[in-house]
């Protein structure tokens, strides 16, 4: 089957209807019924054919929602099972602090590297059992975790693991142990929610079932990312303020003379900054695919544009969090400041959006079949035999 890798209309987001889903809504069926009419179209159909044109049909459905699982498909899938969480204890390994501190008969040093090496490892045992395995549902997510290792390819080639062709990892231990392990650190850590090692556990945790059986035999809900709704949609309200004519209307001061009115300004970006730090915060325990990738987006928009929001005032830790100088922006020039939120803008409140959409609608699945019949699953085709 061929692999279509166009992005959705809501920006790619590696959120995918279910299997079910596709059969449910009848779109697998329109599909199969399309091509099975355009092959019957050049051919004179008689009642018989057309008989046998529908078994074809109702058989093709019947093997989708029962499918039969090869042998070596199967053992894939065990695998794959089973890998999943090998490959989370390995990247949880490399977010613990402990990780990057000596201990009685080994250096720092020596402990990264092993962990990097045991990273890449079950790194490479989950790629090679997804290229065989029938999961759906957790191949697009390896499929994800994937693409955010390539988007990282040259911050990991600096601590010794490069990418090769086919998506696997290669690690070069002598490069490894002359790495500064700040870098992995930064590159693995928790705090970031957004950091490489965090968007590839979160995108594990969606692959090894997000939902827990209670004692007494219900499921629990985990956090969808509701908690950043009020944020996201505050972040979007002053995006959008601090586009506007209205804000920069200039009011008499105390001399007669017209001027901006700086303290409403100032308190508009001071908003947006808390809420864009809200919003992060609020996320960090979010389960939700959807929440974490469009974060991922504004948060890659902004740190394009961090020098020119650097010149108002507005600066941005290691932790990504937001900070506002107020006497920077408060001398800064004004028709810049609103030129720049009305090209910065309107991402931001694309993205806010999505977040305030998934983080309502619990948009958690991530199967292949979309709506209208066809496989997507995102960045799969930039490695030359996945499938």
């Amino acid at each position: 089957m061929a692999i279509n890798t166009n992005q959705s209309f809501f920006g790619g987001n590696s959120n995918f209807f279910s299997d079910w889903a596709s059969l449910k809504n009848g779109s697998y069926a329109k599909l199969t019924k399309a091509y099975y009419g355009n092959q019957n179209s050049t051919s004179s159909t008689t009642k018989a054919g057309a008989g046998k044109t529908s078994y074809v049909i109702d058989r093709l459905i019947e093997e989708r929602k029962n499918p039969t699982v090869s042998k070596q498909a199967q053992e894939a899938n065990s695998k794959l099972t089973a890998g999943i969480g090998s490959l989370k204890s390995s990247v949880a390994t490399l977010q613990k602090k402990d990780t990057y501190t000596a201990e009685e008969g080994k250096t720092a040093s020596d402990k990264v590297v092993s962990a990097l090496k045991n990273y890449v490892s079950n790194y490479n045992d989950v790629v090679s059992a997804a290229k065989k395995s029938t999961l759906s549902n957790k191949t697009s997510l390896i499929a994800s975790a994937m693409k955010s290792t390539t988007a990282n390819k040259d911050k990991l080639a600096e601590i010794g693991i490069t990418v090769n062709k086919n998506g696997t990892l290669q690690f070069n231990e002598g490069k490894a142990k002359s790495a500064d392990i700040t870098k992995v650190q930064d590159l693995f850590s928790s705090d970031n929610l957004l950091s490489y090692g965090s968007t590839v556990a979160s995108r594990l945790q969606f692959a090894g079932g997000i939902s827990t059986s209670t004692a007494a035999g219900t499921k629990k809900e985990e956090d969808t990312g509701s908690s950043s709704v009020s944020y996201a949609a505050g972040l979007k309200t002053d995006s959008e303020a601090l586009a506007s004519d209205q804000l920069y209307k200039k009011i008499k001061g105390t001399d007669g003379k017209e001027e901006y009115n700086l303290d409403k300004i100032l308190a508009t970006v001071k908003s947006f900054a808390g809420n864009y730090n809200n919003m992060f915060e609020a996320a960090k325990t979010s389960k939700n695919a959807g929440v974490v990738t469009n974060l991922s987006y504004i948060q890659s928009k902004t740190e394009k544009n961090k020098d020119a929001l650097k010149q108002f005032g507005i600066t941005l830790d290691k932790n990504n969090k937001m900070k506002v100088d107020e006497d920077t922006l408060k001398k800064s020039d004004m028709p810049a400041l609103q030129k720049f939120f009305k090209n910065y803008g309107p991402s931001i409140n694309t993205y806010a959006s999505l977040v305030d959409h998934y983080s309502k609608s619990n948009a958690n699945n991530a199967n292949g079949y979309t709506a209208t019949g066809t496989y997507n699953v995102q960045g799969i085709s930039q490695f030359s035999d996945f499938v």
